[in-house]
């Protein structure tokens, strides 16, 4: 053990007659507090960008695969099945899954309700993990490859405006060229995403009336969705989708579909930094104000440490311990209770909001261990690198005056 750190250890005494107790104890609470609502606010960030993104992509994947010529409207060109790519895409590391899909625009027309929809045709290979804890009535339906089904799912939304209820029937009508034709479905699930863009117009039907609708071949469809194992790849497996596909077809990754939704959730980015930023600079100064205490409160220790031979160096390194175990007692606290904190709100959900404002029914939590120690070791380094400018005021004591008024 180094003279420096037996030196450090007695001088944060338990004793509470001195002047610096209270303080310690004050700048113990604020870095605690600091870390607690750093350690909490990245938690929600996280897990709100995770539940908002993976809500988006259970609609429309990571990415899609479409005819190259096709606009921004729910009738696309048709797109042959037989590709190089499909379903050989999923050996790929990365990618987890390909399935095809198609959607057609059309209206529902009740008694006294009407309202436009997109009806998404999936096919037999269509992951349904997404929407298993999604369905809050009812059941997903199964696509065959040689028959046809007429169940479809919709959501709890388009239920509530146009009055349906579960096994209920409804019609829905097309634009087909010049004529209009309906089809009869039969309501086999109710599905609540809380993304209500989505939920007010998609509904889930069996890819076959899609492509009897517009005539397409059985062997056309309206592109691929592929999933990928990890979000943070999209970029990099957009591009490698894009080259392997040919110059026929085109390759899209949500983000670039939705650019105003992941925009949104990238802004949220910034709200959080500022929490960062000024959490980290009060636990800096409080802790400043907390050194330069413990300087003057042992000035005539320092006097006696430099009449006794011991460099400033030595000294500063005395009093940067002492700092260093008041920072990491509060890290301590503040990540013991933030901890315990997003572990009762992941499990109970004890703190509720407006699905319809932010497309979730609880404040969402995502522990990212990552995170967790960057910030950890990023406050601890710009705490400490603000404390080594302060700790010279060491070198300005005199040894004569320091002993002499003691």
């Amino acid at each position: 053990m180094s003279t420096e750190f037996f030196i450090a250890r007695k001088i944060l005494s338990r004793d509470k007659t001195n002047f610096s107790h209270p303080i310690v104890r004050i700048a113990i609470l604020s870095i605690a507090l600091g870390i607690l609502v750093m350690f909490v606010s990245i938690a929600i960030l996280n897990g709100f960008q995770q539940q908002v993104r993976e809500k988006v992509i259970g609609f429309g994947a990571h990415i899609q695969i479409t005819h190259y010529d096709e606009n921004t409207s729910y009738e696309p060109q048709p797109v042959s099945i037989n590709q190089k790519f499909y379903p050989g895409l999923e050996k790929v590391k990365g990618i987890c899954h390909i399935q095809i899909y198609a959607t057609k625009a059309g209206i529902i027309k009740t008694a006294d309700q009407i309202q436009g929809v997109v009806m998404k045709g999936i096919g037999s290979d269509y992951d349904w993990s997404f929407f298993q804890n999604k369905i809050v009535e009812g059941t997903s339906f199964h696509v065959s490859d040689t028959g046809k089904t007429n169940d479809i799912v919709l959501s709890r939304k388009l239920a509530s405006l146009l009055k349906l209820k579960l096994k209920d029937d409804l019609r829905v009508y097309f634009i087909s060229g010049n004529n209009t034709l309906g089809r009869k479905f039969h309501i086999a699930g109710i599905y609540e995403t809380g993304l209500e863009e989505f939920d007010k117009i998609y509904i889930l039907c069996d890819i076959h009336h899609i492509q009897k609708l517009n005539n397409w071949q059985p062997d056309q469809v309206g592109g691929f969705e592929v999933l990928l194992d990890n979000f943070r790849d999209i970029d990099k497996m957009g591009k490698y989708v894009y080259r392997s596909i040919g110059f026929t077809l085109d390759a899209k990754t949500i983000r670039q579909l939705y650019p105003q939704i992941f925009d949104w959730l990238d802004l949220q980015d910034i709200n959080v930094l500022i929490i960062l930023v000024l959490m980290i600079l009060v636990a800096g100064i409080t802790m400043i104000s907390t050194l330069l205490i413990l300087i003057l409160e042992r000035t005539n220790l320092i006097g006696v440490l430099k009449a006794l031979g011991m460099r400033n160096l030595g000294i500063r390194k005395i009093f940067l311990y002492n700092a260093v175990y008041i920072i990491g007692i509060g890290m301590l606290w503040g990540n013991a209770v933030g901890f315990l904190l997003c572990i009762l709100q992941q499990t109970y959900g004890i703190i509720k909001l407006p699905q319809e404002s932010y497309y979730v029914p609880v404040v969402p939590i995502n522990l990212d261990a990552v995170n967790i120690m960057l910030l950890n070791v990023c406050t601890l380094v710009v705490c400490f690198a603000m404390l080594i400018i302060p700790s010279f005021i060491i070198t300005k004591v005199s040894p004569m005056k320091a002993i002499r008024f003691a």
